[in-house]
């Protein structure tokens, strides 16, 4: 997976499983997120200065693949295959963080323009004949990975908590959000996702689509949650919204426990009570960290100490130095060192963490573009 196209092809998707009796009874009775006791969480250290590179250094390295990018990803987001959109993900993120880092509406543009595809290759569900569902909802199926035409909430999911993430960049730049033409597509796209996405899928049955049986699976929805709660006008969305994001916040957080090999670091597993080694993969892993990371920004479940306490995870345990990468959150295992879709994001909290982080290896345009919005974060 040092290519974008070979860590697509292996990442493990894990759809239709039963989801776990933990997450049902969440589901059913919110949990109300609440911190480790003091004694449980890592304590942080202090942050050494650091001459970091800035973000115009970044922003280079993510245009040396601009017009690759586009060859590739807009037959993705034209596709009516979910999967495609899954794999789309990355690079709609990366174009996100590159406008939040540059306030430059090219990334903007570019980032509409493949949620704005993702949309129109959409169908009713009816329309759809390898469906499932067949209601009354618009979505994509999806035959490339075993799936046999069905729609996935899974890949639909992996692409919207970052589509949504765009629709939070948008209303938070007032001269984006002031503008007629960006205002009527972000309008669009908001309503497009409450309903065809966020509501589609809890209307069919939270329990096993939302609330879902690994960390990671139902981290895109408490992200997705957590964008749209800042975003809808509606009173009712957004409770339901806040009902998922502390349900599955609360079971996130309530994962976490020193980390085996390194006490000032967390340990956690992707199965909802489970304590065993070797954890949590760390490329499933970067899901988690997706969402913390927006979480923490928005005062949401995370504190600083939890954000340091993974800031050592990656820096200690995950990759300890060198060209050594370790598959699982215990530090076990070799891998490839696929950090870009989650574990990058820590950097904007620590100066330490993201002058390691200018040092990595593995380095592609998500990466490059999360380094860049980490370097804005931290000069501000």
């Amino acid at each position: 997976m040092t290519s974008r196209s070979t860590r697509r092809t292996l990442l493990l998707l894990g759809v239709g499983s039963a989801v776990a009796a933990t997450l049902a009874e969440s589901a059913a009775r919110p949990c109300v997120a609440r911190p480790l006791p003091e004694a449980q969480a890592p304590a942080a250290s202090p942050s050494r200065t650091v001459k970091l590179k800035p973000v115009s250094y970044w922003a280079r390295v993510f245009e040396q693949s601009w017009d690759y990018q586009s060859v590739t990803a807009q037959p993705m987001s034209r596709s009516k295959d979910s999967q495609d959109h899954y794999d789309l993900a990355y690079t709609l993120d990366g174009n996100v963080a590159m406008f939040r880092a540059t306030g430059a509406t090219r990334y903007l543009d570019r980032a509409l323009a493949y949620t704005e595809n993702v949309v129109a290759a959409s169908s009713p569900s009816t329309a759809l004949p390898r469906s499932t569902f067949r209601d009354r909802y618009r979505g994509w199926g999806s035959s490339k990975s075993g799936q046999g035409g069905d729609e996935v909430p899974l890949y639909e999911s992996y692409f919207w908590r970052y589509a949504t993430q765009l629709l939070v960049a948008m209303r938070q730049d007032t001269k984006v959000h002031a503008n007629a033409g960006y205002r009527a597509r972000y309008d669009r796209l908001l309503s497009f996702a409450e309903v065809d996405v966020f509501e589609k899928w809890f209307t069919r049955g939270a329990s096993e689509t939302i609330y879902r049986d690994r960390t990671h699976m139902a981290a895109h929805w408490a992200l997705i949650a957590l964008n749209l709660g800042q975003l809808t006008a509606d009173a009712d969305r957004r409770a339901r919204y806040r009902q998922v994001l502390t349900t599955i916040g609360a079971q996130i957080r309530n994962q976490m426990t020193r980390n085996p090999v390194e006490p000032t670091a967390y340990f956690w597993s992707d199965v909802w009570g489970s304590t065993r080694r070797p954890g949590q993969d760390v490329g499933h892993g970067n899901g988690v960290m997706a969402y913390v990371v927006e979480a923490r920004d928005q005062a949401v479940t995370w504190n600083s100490a939890d954000v340091h306490a993974f800031g050592n995870l990656l820096t200690r345990v995950i990759w300890p130095g060198g060209t050594t990468y370790h598959e699982f959150v215990d530090g076990t295992g070799s891998d490839n060192g696929w950090i870009a879709d989650g574990f990058v994001k820590l950097g904007r909290y620590d100066p330490a963490v993201q002058h390691r982080l200018e040092s990595y290896q593995v380095v592609n345009d998500q990466f490059a573009a999360n380094m860049a919005l980490n370097a804005k974060i931290l000069r501000a």
